[in-house]
């Protein structure tokens, strides 16, 4: 589907539906389009679980249409949404017709795989998608891909360091392109001792020095997990392979990723960390639109420094990298077993060091059994996905009932 072009009536005016829109992503999103001076149109918003939040959002952005996925929290967004001529919904098919509505680009950044189902409708029925939602990528990758080439859809990817790369890739072909180095801050715990970050808390987790963000993803920033979850979907998004993929710690995040060439030259994509540049970029592109969002200062930042991940620190790093790199579907492994771990982690259920290992152990219970595989459709990925998440409970439970009484600081 092709975004549509001004006409001689006026400026174009692209219609847009928000998938997450009470999430960080979906917020800013919401903050660009208010400020954009009516260059957008929202048509849709879905949220989770917060009612009034998003019928606030939906009341501010005037939709048409608003999808609660929690059922439990219609009747308040259908009292709150009462004579403002916004049709709301709940539950899951909810969202889904919401992803379905007549749209330009679809910004889907629903976080964790409750998203792929949602965002691989709003694919097949030919949006564009600003895709903020890695799990579509990490737990069905291939599947997505092929849909979007069947259908002639582009996914424009919204995460700072893929939208860097995709930018500073230009119109080169796979063919010209010597390796793609994705940029991690190294998060809170960059320069911990092994046994400091073992031993992390969940509110040391969650305080990342540069960017605000989910409590699921700042978990995984801080062990380095979310690094191996973007190589995974470079590598799915890009169409490139696992040895032309790099990952250096660059603790000022003002490169977010760099494309060297087969000729010697090296793109960089540098910018403020600042989620509304690329979000900026996606709702806008082809074109570029003007936003507040925060001007890079290079004399400011003083000097940007480079160094090579800590496989030891941060095994978590390594485990999502040999998944990517050993298929057989374990990067859908992977990341069903990783969101479980986190959970856990957050509700003080085990340690912090205990999340790569959980994961390590479910990819490889899962190959070993033949759980995991390649899967044909993203139905097959998000099967497995649940399998593992079944499994993974099963596990933690077991181990609760062993060590009843304990739980981690």
């Amino acid at each position: 589907m092709q975004l549509r072009q001004a006409t001689a009536a006026g400026p174009e005016v692209r219609s847009v539906v928000i998938l997450g829109a009470t999430g960080s992503i979906g917020r800013s999103t919401a903050d660009i389009i208010s400020g954009s001076g009516g260059a957008f149109r929202v048509e849709a918003v879905a949220g989770g679980r917060d009612p009034m939040a998003l019928a606030r959002l939906a009341r501010g952005l005037g939709v048409k249409f608003a999808a609660l996925a929690d059922p439990r929290g219609y009747a308040d967004l259908k009292e709150a949404l009462a004579g403002t001529g916004i049709e709301p919904a709940a539950g899951d098919a909810a969202v889904v017709e919401a992803a379905l509505r007549p749209a330009d680009i679809v910004m889907g950044a629903i976080a964790g795989t409750a998203g792929v189902k949602p965002t691989f409708a709003a694919l097949s029925a030919g949006r564009t998608i600003a895709l903020a939602n890695k799990e579509c990528l990490v737990c069905a990758g291939a599947p997505f891909m092929r849909q979007a080439a069947a259908m002639g859809t582009r996914l424009l990817p919204v995460d700072s360091e893929h939208n860097a790369i995709f930018q500073a890739m230009g119109e080169a072909s796979l063919e010209t392109i010597e390796m793609i180095t994705l940029t991690a801050s190294g998060g809170p715990f960059r320069t911990w001792t092994s046994e400091a970050i073992a031993n992390a808390t969940p509110e040391q987790a969650l305080n990342h020095p540069n960017w605000s963000m989910g409590p699921k993803i700042t978990v995984d920033s801080a062990g380095l997990m979310n690094k191996g979850l973007e190589v995974i979907e470079a590598h799915y998004l890009f169409g490139i392979e696992t040895a032309r993929l790099d990952i250096i710690v660059h603790a000022q995040s003002v490169v977010h990723g760099l494309v060297a060439f087969t000729d010697g030259s090296v793109t960089a994509g540098l910018a403020a960390p600042d989620m509304k540049v690329p979000i900026a970029h996606c709702l806008s592109y082809p074109k570029r639109s003007t936003t507040t969002a925060r001007r890079l200062d290079l004399t400011a930042a003083g000097q940007l420094t480079f160094e090579r991940p800590d496989f030891d620190r941060f095994p978590a790093l390594r485990v999502a990298l040999d998944a990517l790199r050993a298929g057989h579907g374990l990067p859908t492994v992977l990341n069903a077993a990783n969101e479980i771990a986190v959970e856990a982690f957050l509700n003080r259920l085990i340690s912090f060091r205990e999340i790569a290992r959980m994961v390590e152990e479910a990819c490889n219970s899962a190959l070993a059994d033949g759980v995991a595989h390649e899967p044909e459709t993203v139905a097959d990925a998000l099967a497995m996905d649940q399998a593992v998440r079944e499994r993974s409970r099963s596990v933690l439970a077991r181990r609760d009932a062993s060590c009843a009484g304990v739980h981690y600081a």
